[in-house]
């Protein structure tokens, strides 16, 4: 298993969330002074424990009511993964203790807000609090990263055996990652769908933010239609100016264009459908999305904010929000079509091979 997770760290190895960190004054080596976990288990989280998710059915925080998630689809789960949140370069820590308010807080106002809602209205929203490894982990896999990643995956694989056998009675499944979230989520892939019956049930899996291969999986396609199901889609968003020495991380990489869900080489404005700002507001045919050697390229968006994204370098931490009403959208198209698989096939089953979908 470990050599498993150690090739996924490799293919996804990039500087996660908003910026580059100084590493060089980061403690090297992990141990139980700098992995600093007080009043932590290095053991597997409970998560027969509420407390210890952050968003489940029947408890969303207040901020998911200003987005269309009240009435989800009641026979599909979205899973999600939220990406790096601990990047301080004066954080010393490998990973965050599960009971970090700060950690806590960054999760709900940020991640859930700006990117798990574009989900909400598709399912069931499940997103489990995690010990997540520090923005280092992945500069330094050999000195102390690989073995916080690990940690971290290891509680996003007891939350999710946890989730299969006490939430899930066999609906649907959405996946979603991004950065650091991606990486774990391509494992949960692996480890529980990847040439397993469990992939029946796989809606999509939505993991920007890291390289991935086109035939990254044995069975998981890399979808390039709009309403294929059971695989995955992946993308990775830079401005129109290339990055050139984070873009050198995703060259070759498989990607798909999040506007028209195809490979299609460029994306009018017009066909841009919103971008979630962080006031709340949606900007619709915002800017022109191009398709790249394993990345996507995108003009300067159109709003009314646009002067305070001229200096960022690439829009890694906007991968998800950037296209937050096109992936909505393409999320319940994806659900609609495998809602109407799953009944034709049980017509089929019954001996009523003629159904015709209403």
């Amino acid at each position: 298993m470990k050599h498993q997770i150690l090739s996924l760290i490799f293919v996804g190895f990039l500087f996660t969330g908003c910026k580059a960190q100084n590493t060089k004054n980061f403690p090297t080596t992990f141990t139980e002074k700098s992995s600093i976990i007080p009043n932590d288990s290095l053991g597997v989280v409970d998560y027969s424990s509420a407390k210890n998710w952050a968003v489940l059915p029947g408890n969303y925080p207040a901020n998911l009511k200003d987005y269309p998630v009240q009435n989800p689809q009641d026979s599909i789960d979205v899973f999600y993964v939220y990406p790096t949140l601990i990047v301080s370069d004066k954080d010393e820590r490998w990973n965050v203790p599960i009971d970090d308010s700060i950690q806590r807080k960054k999760v709900l106002n940020t991640a859930v807000r700006l990117q798990a809602s574009a989900w909400g209205s598709s399912g069931s929203l499940y997103i489990p609090y995690y010990r997540q490894a520090h923005l280092r982990s992945y500069s330094n896999l050999e000195s102390g990263g690989t073995t916080a990643l690990l940690l971290a995956y290891s509680d996003l694989k007891a939350a999710f055996e946890y989730y299969l056998e006490h939430y899930n009675h066999g609906r649907g499944i959405i996946l979603v990652g991004h950065s650091q979230g991606s990486t774990h989520v391509a494992a949960l892939l692996r480890d529980f769908f990847d040439e397993k019956p469990l992939q029946n049930q796989l809606v999509a899996a939505y993991i920007p933010g890291i390289g991935f291969d086109k035939n990254q999986f044995c069975t998981i396609p890399f979808m390039d239609h709009p309403d294929q199901t059971g695989g995955f889609v992946t993308w990775n968003t830079f401005k129109k100016r290339f990055d050139k020495e984070k873009y050198k991380w995703y060259k070759g990489k498989v990607v798909i264009n999040p506007v028209t869900w195809d490979t299609t080489a460029i994306a009018k404005r017009e066909l841009h459908k919103g971008f979630l700002f962080s006031n709340g507001k949606m900007y619709k045919n915002s800017f022109v999305t191009h398709v790249g050697n394993g990345v996507i390229w995108i003009s300067t968006p159109h709003f009314p904010y646009r002067y305070l994204i001229f200096t960022m370098r690439n829009y890694h931490i906007g991968d998800v929000n950037l296209f937050w009403e096109d992936i909505r959208e393409n999320s319940l198209l994806r659900v609609q079509t495998y809602l109407a698989k799953k009944k034709s096939f049980y017509y089929a089953k019954e001996g009523n091979a003629n159904y015709t979908i209403p």
